[in-house]
């Protein structure tokens, strides 16, 4: 971002784009802590209660592919389009967002799945949600402000810490293809935005974040992801990261699944589909007031939850069933009673039958949380602050402290809002944070010296008369090592040809010697013209690798000829 950006923002706007739910919040630049977000995503199923903040990232598209509506209101059209039987041609695509955690060769051909099972490039569907968004926000703020301009607006989109480097570049790229100014967006990762956000807190959590040299872990547990972050407290105030970020597909959407297999189990596999096919408001109505039991579910207040399954479901299971429900639920593996009916339309469910649906997830997180603490860097640490919508639920902060009583949990108020609300602090002051520790080691492709005493005879090359070792792995920085927000890294070589083309790799290995070594990833390419007019060997080029900042950025310049050039990622193209 631009620094003369920053010097003209009247308002900072942050998108949460999550794996289940999305929203924005917002403050002026004359008062930047009273962030403001959107009061009125509805449900028409009477589900609203569950997330008036945020609304479901969920994209519908008309027969013609073109964008119609996000959210609830996309869900709820589709439904009543469903009703009537005329929903053919149009798509639903629900959680999309997960396709880009962990996916190795991330581009944006990656597709994805619509709510009938069809393909779709998921790219399309990023920038259609972030336009939506950005359009809905902007109505907000120029009610409120008579003669804002959009070039008066800093944004910031988070992502999760633990994203790859690609990741982040295609949510960029999806935002400036929605219509966001480049140099007036920020990218933002979420346990820092909720390290920011918990500075403003009652003095409980304030005393836990803001005190000079406190550590802290925090843990952002969403739809998705567990996304982790070990943060220390510097004496000017700013954040530190002191170990590297971590996490896993360890989210609320894992319990969903385990519920909805259940119920597979006892209506079958035919009667979920046709459910969807032709009661889909009630399917929606299903799945949402599971969220409302997941997001609520606490062992010392319950000993059962009710759920309300539609009479339609029922029907459809006996139609294509001869056995009884109550037949089909003495099948499943639980103890007797442990489920049981209540009338038509609801099933009663004992808390450990509930408590295996969180199991798998919340033991992963935890094993994970448990390794992190004894790793000597970060010993010290007694403090874990828990946010994030699945954070919200009262049995994952149970577990948590029953199984991690060494530490301090803290849950700050509205959990699923704090990163958000962190990201606009972040906006008005991104120097808040002052360091963070690689993830992976960094570095070019480049030809070095051949010495047959030591370096393996394939991977000499001859170049203008001479012996080069080829492939070589040119270090700028390494795995777990600290760097400032604004830490330069360069080289300096001669150009050998009319077009200079560096390869970028990164790797979690801390001293790779060639680009082929096992874990080597080609990161993103640059590529820069040099003159042919001046002899090569009197030209001087300067690769400079920006690090420490949400984004990676490299650039290379030719310092006879002042042209210059910038890594184009892979996903990118």
């Amino acid at each position: 971002m631009a620094s003369n950006a920053q010097s003209q923002t009247l308002l900072v706007a942050a998108f949460d784009f999550g794996t289940t739910y999305s929203g924005y919040a917002f403050s002026f630049r004359d008062d930047p802590n009273k962030i403001q977000t959107n009061q009125n995503w509805y449900a028409g199923g009477g589900a609203s209660r569950l997330v008036s903040l945020k609304t479901p990232t969920s994209v519908l598209l008309n027969p013609k592919g073109e964008f119609d509506k996000f959210g609830f209101e996309a869900e709820d059209k589709y439904a009543t389009l469903a009703e009537d039987d005329e929903h053919h041609g149009w798509r639903l695509f629900r959680r999309f967002k997960m396709v880009l955690h962990n996916n190795e060769h991330l581009t944006k051909d990656v597709t994805v799945e619509d709510f009938s099972g069809k393909q779709m490039t998921a790219f399309p569907l990023f920038v259609m949600s972030i336009k939506y968004l950005r359009e809905h926000l902007l109505k907000a703020v120029t009610t409120q402000k008579i003669g804002l301009e959009e070039t008066d607006i800093l944004y910031v989109l988070t992502v999760p810490a633990i994203w790859d480097d690609n990741a982040k570049r295609f949510m960029r790229d999806a935002a400036i293809e929605a219509g966001v100014d480049p140099n007036r967006l920020k990218l933002a990762l979420e346990p820092e935005c909720a390290s920011i956000w918990c500075e403003t807190l009652d003095m409980d959590v304030k005393g836990a974040v803001a005190i000079q040299g406190s550590q802290y872990m925090v843990v952002d547990l969403g739809g998705g992801t567990a996304d982790i972050s070990v943060h220390e407290r510097k004496p000017d105030g700013t954040l530190k990261e002191i170990y590297k970020a971590s996490g896993g597909p360890w989210g609320g959407i894992y319990v969903d699944e385990n519920y909805m297999k259940m119920l597979n189990k006892l209506f079958g596999e035919k009667a979920l589909t046709d459910l969807r096919k032709t009661e889909m408001n009630d399917y929606f109505d299903v799945t949402r007031e599971f969220e409302h039991k997941k997001r609520s579910f606490d062992t010392d207040i319950t000993k059962q939850i009710l759920v309300r399954i539609s009479a339609s479901l029922r029907d459809l299971a006996e139609m294509n069933c001869s056995k009884s429900l109550e037949e089909r639920i003495s099948s499943l593996k639980v103890r007797e009673n442990a489920i049981t009916t209540r009338g038509k339309d609801k099933l009663k469910i004992d808390t450990t039958v509930v408590q295996s649906w969180f199991k798998r997830p919340i033991d992963r997180l935890i094993q994970h949380l448990k390794s992190l603490l004894a790793e000597p860097k970060i010993k010290s640490v007694q403090t874990v602050i828990l946010v994030g919508g699945f954070g919200e639920s009262p049995y994952v902060q149970e577990r948590m402290r029953n199984e991690i009583p060494d530490v301090r949990l803290i849950v700050p108020a509205d959990a699923g809002l704090v990163v958000l609300k962190g990201a606009v602090r972040f906006g008005h002051n991104p120097a808040i944070v002052s360091s963070r520790v690689m993830k992976y080691t960094y570095g070019t492709r480049v030809y070095d010296t051949f010495d047959e005493q030591k370096h393996p005879e394939e991977k000499k090359v001859w170049i203008n008369g001479k012996w080069w070792l080829d492939k070589c792995f040119k270090v700028y920085v390494r795995v777990n090592e600290e760097v400032r927000v604004d830490q330069q890294v360069t080289r300096k070589n001669i150009p050998a040809s009319e077009i200079t083309h560096t390869p970028v790799y990164r790797t979690t290995q801390e001293n790779p010697e060639y680009v082929t070594d096992s874990g080597c990833e080609l990161l993103g390419t640059v590529e820069l013209e040099n003159s042919t007019d001046i002899p090569y060997e009197q030209q001087r080029l300067v690769t400079t690798f920006m690090f420490g900042d949400t984004e990676l950025l490299v650039k290379m310049k030719n310092t006879i000829t002042g042209k210059q050039a910038y890594m184009t990622f892979e996903c990118s193209k």
